[in-house]
């Protein structure tokens, strides 16, 4: 820390008590009061350099009893006077950037100018504030720390706004042009790496500084200091991102709930604040946080607002970071959104309220950039979907939300329209697969028992019996918890793709049968040993298939007598035989390169389903025969 020594006299200041005295072998004639503490000095010291104290003398010499002045105004208080005194005298006297500002203001406002004496005080903190204090970033800080102890003497002396303007400016210059603030926080080194003892040294060079260098330096300084400094910073253009880092380190400071597992493992036990400061913290964060997409970590703006959730901030506050969650919420964790509802009413274990928000707010962000408006489901397959970049946050945001609502199932206090309407929100296109709806609802089924047959077919209208995989048409067909209906349109649909993968493996035959002699006749000598290897896989190939067709004559007998069982079931209930016209409408024949492993997989398991199935019509004729 730099200094500036005045005077050159031997310190003969003694303390007694609460009363300070000149040991200069002269008794005191007058005497001054700052608070509890009195000064017995000398009048002509005093008088040579301040107005003020020159001004209150005369005004009191007239009195016949020792003289005694009042100042318990003056800015710093006893301590500052001392040392104000100290100058007066002519006594060793250090100028730090700890006392500067406090002797700068005292100085001011005892009068201490250059018409009183040459070389006052006054001038001497001028020069060491300008010269010394506002050319060091930690000086700098350090001296716009005191400032709160002396804000209207500070402020009206402009300070403050030099020392924000300073730190302004060397925050937003790129510290490696310059070789500062770094040589304050790291030793030279040698291109080595080993620390030179005297810091010189032709191949020496300064520490390179990130951007958040001075992150932890500003953190020191009091909310509304900081406050206007970050927008000093905001105004000479420092990156959104640099900005909304060094708001994070500052509420993670002092907002416990952010840090509390870093506080608790450093043994942090001071005072933390109260719960309206903190609220207050939270709203004036949230202010100066910039809206820019990717400012700050989504990890980072869901525990803000859990915090705010907590801490009962206004309703603006948290309806913005809901909304700057929402922008990036296809980078959020699945175990962030899955934070209590904070409330006494207890509706739901999890705020899924706060999460159908975050969730509309995205897809409105997604919709405003023009993806969503120019997507629907009939024009998006899943090669765009997968191959498209900016497909890919909605389709993340759907296994997030499909995730999140197999975590809040279980609950038994959420209520059927809520978990409807999260699942509803995310559009058809957005779910490649359906596996993932399907889980969710099933363990809500399994969760809520009590639920009719009707919302049970409710609820699982939620997804698209098409849109399974194998494993879960398996699932589904066996799953007791599904309505009837939904288990017939399961093993309908999972037949109708059977049949459509069959019918596209034997279209690739025919076109490998059609291709071979092509590829064979204009075959030349640079391509031979190419071509050759081609045809002879080709020729395995078809053996393959052939043998493929024989098993898939057997399969397509199977599917004929399960359609025939199927159109006795819709005589018995005519509501059903409007199933195969409703859902037959939407399948979309899908040619594919089905291997043979899968295929004879397949043909296993069918026989199994199919049995099933005839369970299933063979209960509901029973069913129809007591009806009658």
């Amino acid at each position: 820390m730099a200094c500036m020594k005045l005077g050159s006299k031997p310190d003969a200041f003694q303390q007694q008590g609460q009363a300070w005295f000149c040991t200069t072998g002269l008794p005191s004639d007058v005497t001054i009061e700052v608070g509890e503490i009195s000064f017995h000095l000398h009048k002509f010291p005093l008088l040579s350099k301040s107005g003020l104290l020159e001004k209150l003398i005369k005004e009191n010499s007239d009195e016949e009893e020792a003289t005694v002045i009042k100042l318990h105004d003056v800015p710093g208080g006893a301590g500052t006077f001392e040392l104000v005194a100290k100058f007066c005298y002519g006594m060793k006297l250090e100028l730090t950037s700890s006392n500067v500002v406090y002797l700068r203001c005292a100085s001011e406002h005892l009068q201490m100018t250059e018409e009183i004496a040459e070389g006052n005080l006054i001038a001497q903190t001028e020069i060491f504030f300008n010269q010394v204090v506002l050319h060091s970033w930690k000086d700098s800080i350090k001296a716009l720390q005191t400032c709160d102890d002396l804000l209207p003497h500070a402020e009206k002396l402009q300070i403050i706004k030099r020392c924000i303007d300073s730190l302004a400016v060397k925050a937003c210059t790129d510290p490696n042009l310059f070789g500062w603030p770094m040589m304050e926080h790291g030793a030279m080194q040698s291109p080595g790496g080993s620390v030179l003892w005297n810091g010189i040294s032709t191949g020496a060079r300064p520490r390179n500084c990130s951007s958040d260098w001075w992150y932890e330096d500003v953190s020191s300084l009091s909310f509304p200091l900081y406050k206007r400094l970050i927008s000093v910073m905001k105004f000479r253009g420092i990156r959104q991102e640099i900005i909304a880092g060094s708001l994070i380190l500052y509420a993670k400071q002092y907002l416990p709930g952010l840090n509390r597992r870093l506080s608790l493992a450093q043994g942090n036990l001071t005072a933390a604040p109260s719960e309206q400061e903190q609220r207050h913290l939270l709203e004036e964060i949230d202010s100066l946080l910039p809206l820019q997409k990717g400012a700050a970590s989504t990890k980072v703006l869901i525990g803000l607002l859990r915090t705010a959730i907590i801490l009962q901030a206004s309703p603006s506050c948290i309806s913005n970071l809901e909304r700057r969650v929402g922008m990036q919420l296809d980078q959020a964790d699945l175990e962030d959104l899955l934070f209590p509802t904070f409330e006494f009413s207890m509706e739901a274990l999890y705020n899924v309220d706060c999460v159908q928000r975050m969730l509309d707010h995205f897809i409105a962000t997604d919709q405003a950039t023009g993806t969503a408006g120019a997507s629907s489901p009939g024009s998006v397959n899943d090669e765009q979907l997968i191959g498209s970049p900016s497909l890919m946050p909605i389709t993340a945001v759907s296994k997030l939300i499909d995730g999140y609502l197999a975590e809040v199932a279980p609950d038994i206090n959420l209520k059927m329209p809520k978990f409807q309407k999260l699942a509803a929100a995310i559009p058809d296109y957005a779910r490649p697969l359906d596996d993932g709806l399907y889980r969710a609802i099933d363990i809500y089924l399994k969760a809520h028992p009590w639920l009719s047959e009707s919302e049970r077919e409710q609820l699982c209208r939620l997804m698209d019996c098409q849109k399974l995989s194998l494993e879960a048409c398996t699932h589904a067909a066996q799953n007791e918890r599904l309505p009837l209906r939904v288990v017939v349109q399961v093993l309908f649909f999972e037949q109708l793709q059977l049949r459509t993968s069959v019918a596209g493996c034997l279209l690739v035959s025919d076109n490998l049968d059609g291709s071979q002699p092509l590829r064979s006749g204009i075959a030349c000598s640079g391509e031979a040993g190419g071509w050759t290897t081609a045809v002879r896989e080709n020729k395995d190939l078809k053996v393959g298939m052939d043998n493929m067709r024989m098993r898939v004559s057997e399969l397509e007998k199977e599917c004929t007598s399960m359609k025939q069982e199927i159109k006795k079931l819709g005589q018995g209930r005519s509501g059903w035989s409007s199933v195969p016209k409703k859902f037959g409408s939407k399948i979309k024949l899908q040619l594919c390169s089905a291997q043979e492993d899968s295929v004879s997989a397949q043909q296993k398991s069918k026989s199994g389903k199919i049995d099933q199935l005839q369970a299933i019509v063979t209960k509901q004729k029973h069913q129809s025969s007591a009806d009658d």
